[in-house]
């Protein structure tokens, strides 16, 4: 028709699908502006090109379609700056949420690399002067399976989330030293995820500055034991008094491998000389 485009015109130009144009008709964002009565085909003026490009940028900047709906009900240069000035400080919150994401997974990635040449062997005893961190805790409920461990882990990331902590995208248990010295290695009393500093949550422990005793346990959790016996006797036999209790940070879990005998956990007590 004269002066007018069909759907399928306005969908090749705009590098969109008719199906969207469809979908806007539908939801009262972007009518067409002539629909044939004999057949139903849809057609649009040349200026409605124009508010189809708003509705496109408005959309790629990150408005939503109800956003853009409401806006251009009736838009100004006033309540377009203002809609403007709004999505630019939504936009700034994300760049500083991207970039804490993304300094998780560099660290997370510099943890697997750093130990990833560990599969498939045993792991000596060293000790590590670390530096004092915060942790986000979740008590474990008895009676301390790893179903309750699994609970306790989901609630920390469950509340990390609904809270917007700036946890690290890895956890970790805590084992009470008298439980691994009676050999119930796997019966946690905390999960924890690592995080940094925040007035944001009450649940933080922070862990100080000291000498640790470690070892990474390489291998399905089950077995883990047998790496608790190597650093118990590392510890003896170098006179070394054990005086917290264990702390499991996982570097390589379910989240980045579904075989178990390539989970690797980084197993620390802080020590101090028995003289």
């Amino acid at each position: 028709m004269e002066n007018l485009f069909s759907i399928g015109e306005v969908a090749r130009y705009q590098k969109i699908s008719k199906q969207t144009l469809i979908f806007y008709d539908k939801i009262g964002l972007f009518r067409p502006d002539y629909i044939d009565p004999n057949n139903g085909y849809r057609y649009y003026s040349a200026k409605q090109l124009d508010y189809l490009d708003t509705i496109l940028i408005m959309k790629k900047i990150g408005f939503s379609l109800s956003e853009i709906k409401e806006h251009m009900q009736h838009y100004t240069i006033d309540s377009s700056l203002a809609a403007m000035k709004n999505q630019l400080s939504v936009i700034d919150s994300r760049i500083q949420e991207l970039f804490m994401i993304r300094s998780r997974l560099v660290n997370r990635c510099q943890q697997m690399e750093e130990t990833r040449g560990l599969r498939g062997k045993e792991s000596s005893v060293f000790l590590e002067d670390i530096s004092s961190q915060y942790i986000l805790v979740q008590s474990v409920e008895e009676p301390y399976t790893l179903r309750e461990i699994s609970i306790a882990t989901k609630q920390c990331f469950s509340d990390s989330f609904q809270k917007q902590l700036p946890v690290f995208f890895q956890c970790g248990v805590v084992v009470p030293l008298e439980r691994i010295l009676e050999g119930r290695y796997t019966e946690a009393s905390h999960a924890f995820l690592p995080i940094e500093k925040t007035d944001k949550a009450e649940n933080i422990r922070k862990l100080p500055a000291g000498k640790c005793a470690g070892i990474y346990h390489v291998g399905d959790y089950l077995s883990i034991g047998r790496s608790y016996e190597k650093i118990l006797k590392y510890c003896r036999s170098h006179n070394l008094k054990i005086c917290s209790d264990s702390y499991e940070f996982c570097i390589n879990d379910y989240i980045t491998s579904y075989d178990e005998n390539e989970y690797i956990t980084k197993i620390l007590f802080y020590v101090t000389s028995d003289n």
